[in-house]
């Protein structure tokens, strides 16, 4: 036992196995360097900032103002960075690389370029509003004197005679209409008019209005504007239309112009004289001609300077960003009495402490202070932060990982074997090799864009298709590997490796009446083989060998955990964890499923036809029974009552020493005995002097072995739960072959029976969308969960704690836009 405990000592560490090892450091700064030292550290981002202040409110930290110039800095980019979208302009994709500048010196560019757009766009309204005023007043102009004039009563484009005037027996009543009067002098009819335009969508309800508020004492005549007109509120065209209301009295004009100001139609005067008229039409129109040319020239002047400032847009946002993320650390560290110098504490992986007395150094150097940068390291009582390095390809599934729970520091880490274990058995449940290859081709897409795809900016949906590419990528080529060993393609089974081993006894093999298959030469190399697609056994055969399959990798799965639950307690030194959590549970799971998993390969290799079911409910119900034809094996009955009698012994042992031996060590450690027991991790308790009493009124001998029972009860129950869990890699692979063969033969076939093209190509759409979007998408996301779930409850609840918390250096790399 020595030697083995001496070989997996001397085993070489694991990468991404255990977090890294962290160490405690404070920085003490002097003032001259610390912007500087920030920055440095920034740029390397390997370093966790504590935070000194965290009981002071933002507002009363040291470089409050700083940040508030910072974010008042951001919002002016926010605000050109709108403006070049609302412009149509692109940021430049190669932005020019300025200089290093002064935040005061940019404060003041970007104050400068601010006051001018704002100025800018100011006259650019006033003057679309008075081009607006003016393309409508000579759009009313136009369409308003084809309702004053006589001779064109009949070219109007609409008419409308709001009056109590009625068509009786065919001729107009002996009155003269408005229109007849409005040619006559004003003082002589009293007849007067009010011109102007108004938005199409409010047109019929300001008619409406209107007849009401006059009582039908009003001619009404509306004409389509013929051209859109920006609207210089919302920037959109919009279709207008010019009217002409004909009323009589001072007291009907306010209410129309009270009812044209709550609509918001604009009113503009048209003179009765027509040589007036077109003298105004001609000035109208030569000062819409000069205002067009100053908008043009003005919208050229803005969108160059727009340009000019998206060329160093991007550089801009990045320093002050930058800027902002230094001074939000600095408000984290804390003066000295001197208020000399600046105090910071923070987290750093070992291998970094090189790194990060470096950049100090260069910080020192380059800010030309007298004094350097103290940096030491400190005793922690915490637990560290949690710190793995990833790759591009093993980041995805330590995510998966970390979405249950972040690893507790320097713990077994699950995302070393769910690289594979993850894929695998996603795989067990999609095994289908021609849609593993469709997976593959989406897979290989996205990593052969993968440089072009890092820099965008994607959807929710596809930054999560493009972050998992790579577990995309194994789970295809295992889907793949399972699809051949199920050999279904497409639901298809082809004769890859070699002939069939069985023949039809007779025409009628795959009848339900019919005797079956017979077997005629050596198995089948590799696989199921394909003559069973078809025959009556089909159903039962792959049933019976998906089932027993999932049993299989389940408890191999769940001894995987409790293993890694060994490898824990031995890294932290906890033999107790070892003795009455480890053993144990190895017993009571391998008696029971263990024993299961060994009689179903005897089975498989001897081929009985033993009844697996009544030999492990008699197990227990009667296990001195004989077994009769159920006996796989010699000596089978006494094993029985031997694996059973230790699964009744393993639950006491599991539930009751530990809490008693810790009751020991406890009361034994504070009494002054054994004290080389504060060494060892039998009981996780601080060996500070000041705070032995704490832990000693602490302890509660009820609480934990209410703990200990719970994690007892649970186990056990588990160990039930958990195995009947993986039976779901049967079920969904059950379901995703007859949902195919479903597609195929009552689809596909069904559709190629008919000697029509029409019905033939149809066929194919139906079967191509429902392969895409059932089987590719929505069983796809479906066996994916079952996976994630039997990963985070079925494994990794046998050695995982996942209470961590993890590393977030302050790193430039890491800042995103949301920081804004």
């Amino acid at each position: 036992m020595e030697r083995i405990e001496k070989l997996i000592d001397n085993l070489p560490p694991m990468d991404l196995m255990r977090s890294e090892k962290m160490t405690l450091v404070q920085l003490i700064i002097p003032v001259e360097s610390a912007h500087r030292a920030i920055s440095y550290l920034g740029e390397l981002g390997l370093l966790q900032f504590r935070d000194l202040n965290s009981e002071r409110s933002p507002f009363q930290r040291t470089f409050v103002n700083q940040v508030k110039r910072c974010g008042e800095m951001s919002r002016k980019l926010r605000f050109f960075k709108d403006q070049i979208s609302k412009a149509g302009l692109l940021s430049s994709v190669h932005p020019v690389v300025e200089p290093d500048l002064e935040l005061e010196e940019l404060e003041i560019q970007l104050a400068e370029h601010e006051n001018e757009l704002i100025e800018m766009n100011s006259n650019s309204e006033k003057l679309r509003v008075t081009y607006n005023e003016l393309l409508e007043f000579k759009l009313v102009l136009q369409k308003a004197c084809g309702f004053l004039l006589p001779s064109s009563n009949h070219a109007v484009a609409e008419e409308r005679e709001l009056t109590e005037n009625i068509y009786s027996n065919d001729d107009y009543v002996e009155t003269a209409s408005l229109l007849e009067q409005e040619t006559r002098p004003a003082d002589q009819s009293g007849l007067r008019f009010i011109s102007g335009i108004i938005c199409k969508s409010k047109a019929l309800r300001f008619e409406r209005m209107l007849f009401r508020a006059t009582r039908g004492n009003m001619l009404f005549n509306q004409a389509p504007a013929g051209e859109e007109i920006m609207d210089p509120l919302s920037a959109e065209m919009v279709e207008k239309t010019v009217f002409v209301v004909h009323f009589s009295g001072e007291q009907a004009r306010t209410k129309i112009l009270k009812i044209c100001e709550a609509f918001g139609a604009n009113c503009y005067p048209v003179p009765d004289d027509i040589s007036k008229q077109r003298q105004i039409t001609r000035e109208v129109s030569s000062h819409l001609s000069e205002l067009e040319t100053t908008l043009d020239a003005g919208i050229r002047h803005r969108n160059k300077a727009l340009t000019s400032i998206g060329y160093h847009l991007t550089q801009w946002t990045s320093m002050v960003r930058r800027e902002k993320a230094v001074y939000d650390t600095l408000n984290m560290l804390n003066f000295d009495v001197t208020k000399k110098c600046l105090v910071g504490e923070g987290w750093c992986p070992i291998f970094a402490k090189v790194q990060i007395q470096e950049a100090l150094q260069r910080a020192t150097f380059d800010s030309s202070s007298q004094v350097g940068i103290i940096f030491h390291v400190m005793d922690a009582v915490e637990s560290p932060p949690t710190y793995f390095r990833t790759n591009h390809f093993t980041n995805a599934y330590q995510e998966i990982v970390d979405a249950y729970g972040v690893a507790r520091y320097q713990e077994a880490n699950p995302a070393v074997y769910t690289v594979v274990t993850f894929p695998f058995l996603f795989a067990v449940m999609f095994g289908d090799w021609g849609h593993g290859i469709c997976l593959l081709l989406g897979a290989l897409v996205l990593i052969a864009r993968e440089g072009r795809l890092s820099t965008q900016k994607l959807g929710s949906f596809m930054e999560m298709l493009f972050g998992g590419r790579y577990v995309l990528l194994l789970m295809s080529l295992f889907s793949i590997y399972c699809g051949l060993i199920y050999n279904e393609f497409f639901s298809v089974p082809f004769h890859i490796f070699g002939g069939s081993a069985y023949k039809c006894r007779d025409v009628t093999c795959s009848d339900a009446k019919s005797a079956g298959l017979i077997k005629f030469r050596d198995p089948y190399p590799f696989g199921v083989d394909p003559s069973w697609r078809g025959s009556r056994l089909e159903l039962p055969f792959l049933n019976s060998l998906k089932m027993k399959m999932s049993i299989l990798l389940g408890v191999a799965q769940m001894n995987l955990g409790i293993i890694l639950s060994y490898f824990n307690a031995r890294f932290f030194r906890s033999s107790l964890d070892i003795r009455y959590q480890f053993v144990p549970q190895m017993i009571f799971l391998n008696s029971l499923f263990g024993y299961l998993s060994l009689l179903i390969i005897i089975k498989w290799c001897t081929g009985s036809q033993a009844d697996l079911y009544h030999v492990m409910i008699y197990m227990f119900l009667s296990p001195t029974d004989d077994l009769g034809e159920n006996e796989l094996f010699w000596g089978q009955r006494p094993l029985q009552i031997v694996l059973l009698l230790l699964a009744l012994v393993a639950v006491p042992w599991m539930l009751f020493p530990k809490p008693f031996i810790l009751k020991k060590l406890h009361s034994e450690r504070f009494q002054g005995r054994t004290y080389g027991l504060l060494g060892s991790s039998e009981f996780d308790l601080d060996v500070e002097p000041d705070s032995a009493r704490d832990h000693h009124e602490e302890f509660n001998f009820s609480e934990v072995f209410v703990h200990q029972m719970i994690h007892s009860i649970e186990f056990v129950l588990g160990a039930v739960s958990n195995t009947a869990s993986y039976l779901r890699l049967w079920a969904l692979s059950l379901a995703h072959s007859e949902l195919s063969t479903v597609f195929y033969e009552k689809v596909l076939l069904l559709a190629w029976g008919y000697d029509n093209i029409v019905i033939r190509l149809i066929g194919l759409a139906v079967f191509a969308f429902a392969t895409a979007f059932i089987l590719l998408m929505m069983e796809t996301l479906s066996a994916f969960l079952h996976a994630l779930r039997l990963h985070w409850v079925e494994f990794q609840n046998k050695f995982y704690h996942g209470d961590g918390y993890k590393f977030k250096p302050f790193s430039f790399a890491l800042i995103t836009d949301d920081d804004d």
